[in-house]
């Protein structure tokens, strides 16, 4: 695998260019058989520099011609390789060049650069993709303006779309037309985009707060314009709420969206006209679930706060990736927490932070939230970039408070609009406008250059004599791959104390005069550290990191009373949440052990006890319940052991869901009654919440083999007019073993199958499915009339979808990961970036059991020797290996 191994790029190597560019004009012919593109561009020697020639980035390109100024270049006058084309000698610091170029958008397998899908075309250029579409410096630190004129045929293409407005359009003559479009600010080619197809549009308006009138349009192909309602008011909401929030208001006459089916990403923010994959932009009530619906506001919001985070402001190079990302990610958990019911956003955002970028931090594939090398940067589109880049945005403000945070944000915005920086930038931006804040900025840096998961253990005292509680932390980060010694992390820590009567007591700590009532927060800058609290009127429980202040891992001697105490009396959600996890985590682990050492599992009483006392007040907030009564997840339990026992914790986490249904059997019949759907569909935070309760109800029904509960299953299936409870009871019935399993799932595929989305739903309820046939059944299913490896969505329903199954991805006798290499060898082939994905599967496998690791090992040495191996593909391999 060494020999011919791909470079590493370096932060530390980071340099300016040579040369600038600062216009650039492109002319597209779109013709079946060839594409030509014309691309002037406006270049100025880089006089901070030392003189060097231009070099060019360029891959899959056929050179037609080069033209400095008016002198066209012979093959003398420059020179070409596979990834660049040099041209050494230019006269002058300001010049022309027009370069010609020939590709083929109809090969492009990949979905990266311009490419032709379902008979449009489309461009995919972050982060590397506009090198593949012309020759050009393919850095996000270059930032022109463009003027793009797309010509192609009228009746197969109507739509005609690029980035800005629309500055004119015309007839070409025999048959063909053109449109111009002119973006006035300044941008990185990763932004530029191009679409051309048969689309229709939905249409609206938004008037900005200085007045303007912005056209707002959602393209889709024919017969989809139903579904794209929720996502046009999504869009609104959006921009109203950065108005109010950020004070930042949209810059251009029109806003785009465009929605296509095959499609890498979720969704891409080029500017002004965003590329969605129809996951995050298609949806009905009958055609999605709350989750899509929840999704689609998420994603349209997140695209949309990119105009300012990631497009006026950008990133210097793609190790700052997380200066437009976690930033972006954070702002739309702020606009979702805004919208619908902030406790359950926050305790679904840390859910999946835990199951996937934790698991990430603690495996071969560790880096940090701004990594120092990478071979492919579509590998770093990570789970750390966004998520855990999103948490260190979150410790700004809690940091800062409210008000200077958004101090810092408008100084980063006056000082950098129209700039690529870095996080650095970002950083002073924060400290100089909170010059009083008190905050170590120089050890906070290190969030961004650490890599792993910070644990933090501790206990408290209470002292009846003095009245004084002590609590003492510490901290500890293990080595991860290239850091071997960690230095203690700037963590803020959000906490209260709560009394015996279930009430937050005042803090006040030694030394100050006055009290803070409830909750405040603490900043754990050393390895240890104590904190005395004085003036507490009896022996409190504490709750720590109250909102998931900073992403830990939390060790505390809570006994398991305290654990049921503040499930039942923490003022705030995210912590009573969070005593459950660890009281259900705790148990789950200890039924583990015992199955391991042979001794029987028995399920505490106290434990189902604190469950029903959870449902007997779920009436009160069913979206929390619903979320309070859900177990923690086999994956997220495998993160918590040492050797992660499959079976075993497949085993207890079975084992308690029956004894919860067995046991409050009418309560979960009575719950799920009481949550019913009434009156019109509804996706208001309420409306979600009770069904979310009425399906966890359902579902410890099933769990308990309920006779009452297999029957409310199979009504709903049948009777059900919205996804969300149609696709919860096919579930249920899909992995179980009731007789009308087949004919379910038969009748489903019979009714959806020309709905794409609907079928990936299809597909992952199978491919995540708990029953020993999973692995056969998701084996004949690629032969499915609906599946297509080439479709990215169809990929990580059905293939992503089983890799995410513990039980049987990770079956013993190393099928599944044979299963899983035979896969991303054949994606290797079609789509590195879907392929590279799909591998970082196995990026743990060290973490399983001796038969395991030997069985997984196999499976990634077959890939690694495969021929012509990816960078995408090899660097993730390598990775894991040496990991």
């Amino acid at each position: 695998m060494d020999k011919g191994s791909p470079k590493a790029i370096l932060l530390k190597d980071y340099a300016a260019p040579a040369w600038w560019i600062e216009t650039v004009d492109l002319s597209f012919d779109l013709r079946d058989g060839g594409t030509l593109v014309t691309s002037r561009l406006g270049v100025r020697r880089n006089l901070d520099v030392v003189r060097a020639p231009l070099v060019l980035d360029g891959q899959e390109l056929e050179l037609v011609s080069v033209t400095v100024g008016d002198r066209p270049l012979g093959p003398d006058d420059y020179a070409i390789t596979p990834d660049h084309l040099t041209i050494p000698d230019l006269p002058g610091d300001q010049v022309a060049i027009e370069i010609v170029t020939r590709i083929h958008p109809e090969k492009n397998t990949a979905l990266e650069g311009l490419y032709k899908s379902s008979g449009n075309y489309c461009t995919q250029c972050e982060a590397e993709g506009f090198r593949k579409i012309t020759y050009f410096q393919d850095r996000p630190d270059v930032m022109a303006k463009y003027r793009v004129r797309v010509e192609g045929d009228r009746a197969a293409y109507p739509v005609l779309l690029s980035n800005g407005n629309l500055v004119d359009q015309g007839d070409a003559g025999d048959g063909r037309h053109w449109a111009l479009w002119e973006d006035p600010w300044p941008k990185p080619c990763y932004l530029f985009a191009l679409v051309a197809g048969n689309l229709v549009h939905i249409e609206d308006r938004f008037r900005t707060r200085s007045g303007r009138d912005v056209t707002l349009r959602i393209y889709v192909e024919p017969g989809n314009e139903d579904k794209c309602a929720h996502a046009m008011e999504s869009l609104i909401k959006s921009m109203k709420w950065d108005e109010d929030v950020y004070g930042l208001e949209y810059d251009l006459d029109i806003f785009n969206i465009v929605a296509v089916g095959d499609f890498n990403m979720g969704a891409m923010e080029n500017k002004s006209l965003n590329v969605f994959n129809t996951k995050y932009i298609l949806a009905r009530p009958d055609t999605a679930t709350d989750t899509d619906f929840l999704g689609i506001e998420a994603v349209v919001a997140h695209e949309y706060f990119h105009n300012w985070t990631g497009n006026r402001v950008t990133c210097r190079d793609w190790f700052q990736l997380s200066l437009k990302e976690g930033l972006t990610v954070f702002r739309d958990q702020q606009f979702s927490a805004d919208m619908n019911s902030a406790p359950v956003k926050r305790i679904q955002d840390v859910t999946r932070l835990r199951q996937v970028q934790f698991a990430e931090d603690a495996g071969p594939t560790a880096h940090p939230v701004r990594p120092d090398s990478y071979i492919e940067i579509n590998n770093f589109y990570t789970p750390t970039v966004y998520e855990k880049g999103a948490e260190v945005l979150r410790m700004y403000h809690t940091l800062l408070g409210a008000a200077g945070y958004r101090r810092g944000i408008d100084l980063y915005f006056a000082r950098h609009d129209g700039q690529a920086v870095t996080t650095d930038d970002f950083l002073a931006a924060m400290r100089d406008a909170n010059p009083d804040a008190g905050v170590d900025w120089e050890q906070f840096r290190r969030w961004y250059a650490q890599a792993g998961t910070p644990g933090v253990s501790g206990e408290g005292s209470y002292d009846p004599a003095t009245h004084t509680y002590r609590l003492t932390l510490r901290q500890f980060l293990a080595p991860t791959p290239g850091q071997p010694v960690k230095l203690p992390m700037l963590i803020p820590v959000s906490l209260g104390l709560v009394g015996p009567d279930g009430k937050d007591q005042a803090l006040t700590l030694a030394g100050e005069d006055s009290a803070t009532a409830g909750t405040r927060v603490l900043a754990l800058n050393a390895a240890e550290q104590s904190f005395t609290f004085t003036e507490v009127p009896a022996p409190p429980v504490p709750s720590l990191f109250r909102g998931f202040s900073a992403p830990i891992k939390l060790s505390f001697d809570y006994s398991d009373a305290d654990l049921t105490f503040l499930m039942a009396n923490d003022s705030d959600p995210f912590n009573r949440w969070e005593a459950g996890q660890t009281l259900a985590s705790r148990l789950l682990l200890g039924l583990v052990a015992d199955r391991a050492a042979g001794r029987d599992m028995a399920v505490p009483k106290g434990f189902i006890d604190a469950m029903g006392a959870t449902l007997s007040r779920a009436s009160e907030d069913p979206a929390f319940a619903s979320l309070a009564l859900t177990l923690p997840s086999e994956n997220y339990l495998g993160q918590l052991m040492e050797v992660i026992d499959v079976d075993g914790i497949h085993a207890a986490r079975n084992l308690v869901r029956a004894a919860i249904g067995r046991t409050h059997r009418d309560a979960l019949l009575a719950a799920y009654r009481a949550n019913a759907e009434q009156g019109e569909f509804s996706v208001s935070p309420d409306a979600i919440g009770r069904r979310a309760l009425k399906n966890a109800a359902l579902a410890y029904l099933l769990a308990a083999d309920d006779a009452d509960g297999k029957a409310l299953a199979l009504a709903q299936y049948r009777t059900a007019t919205g996804m969300t409870d149609v696709i919860t009871a096919l579930a249920l019935i899909a992995d179980s073993d009731m007789p009308e399993r087949a004919d379910a799932l038969a009748t489903f595929a019979a009714k959806w199958k020309d709905e794409a989305l609907v079928m990936d739903k299809w597909f992952m309820i199978q491919a995540t499915s708990s029953r020993p046939d999973t692995l056969a059944n998701v084996t004949a299913l690629l032969s499915h009339p609906g599946f297509n490896i080439r479709n990215p969505n169809k990929v990580y329903s059905l293939v992503g979808g089983f890799t995410g199954n513990a039980v049987a991805f990770h079956a013993a006798d190393g099928s599944g990961y044979e299963f899983l290499a035979d896969r991303v060898i054949e994606l290797n082939k079609l789509n590195p970036q879907v392929a590279s994905r799909m591998a970082k599967s196995f990026a743990r496998w060290r973490k399983y059991d001796g038969e395991r690791q030997a069985a997984a090992k196999v499976a990634l040495e077959r890939v690694a020797h495969t021929p012509d191996l990816s960078r995408d593909v090899y660097e993730i391999i390598a990775r894991s290996l040496e990991g």
